[in-house]
């Protein structure tokens, strides 16, 4: 799925916590930029920014991605384990 393009109304909605009928009305008022095509539309993963409200700055990323090292460096392990069921 990471490397698709576009995702559709019912991935969004899933991504989202939401239905595709609310997906919809979002497209409707503009809230979710998207692409009709047929009879449904797409949303462009290039604009899922948008869809969340903002972009992370390279500071929030950072914060992040420090995080998630640290979780691995201590939880590791564990992860591992609860992967394998």
């Amino acid at each position: 799925m990471k490397d698709k393009k576009f995702l559709s109304t019912t991935e969004l909605a899933d991504i989202l916590g939401i239905s595709r009928i609310a997906v919809y009305k979002k497209i409707k008022k503009g809230q979710i930029k998207a692409k009709k095509i047929g009879h449904d539309f797409v949303i462009n993963r290039s604009d899922l920014s948008s869809v969340f409200g903002k972009e992370l700055t390279q500071g929030e990323k950072s914060k992040i991605e420090k995080g998630v090292k640290k979780i691995v460096k201590e939880y590791g392990e564990t992860l591992r384990l609860l992967g394998l069921e």
